[in-house]
């Protein structure tokens, strides 16, 4: 696996998202519970970007129509969006915050 450096691990806030892009990739960044997790920015249901919306109970929701997405998994919880949105793996590094986006083999 390749990891890029997304931000250093200070620019994060609890339960507050920050958009950064890696190799073409939109990703938002959430440090809530514990643990920091990147997924993808941009909504499975409109083409909108999720770190504008608001974190609680490990997941995000989209500020435009309600969507929520668990942080771990990328999986909706509900409608109006049905299909996952990709979730990258992250390490804590030197107090930097590196995520993996290209997961192909």
């Amino acid at each position: 696996m390749s990891y890029l450096k997304a931000c250093a691990e200070g620019d994060l806030h609890e339960d507050t998202p920050l958009r950064v892009v890696l190799d073409d990739v939109p990703v938002t960044l959430v440090r809530t519970e514990g643990d920091v997790y990147a997924i993808n920015d941009v909504c499975s249901h409109a083409n909108v970007s999720l770190s504008e919306g608001e974190v609680e109970d490990c997941a995000i929701e989209c500020w435009l129509h309600g969507s929520r997405f668990d942080l771990r998994t990328g999986r909706p919880s509900g409608p109006p969006a049905n299909l996952p949105v990709p979730v990258y793996p992250v390490k804590i590094d030197g107090g930097a915050v590196y995520v993996e986006v290209n997961q192909e083999s």
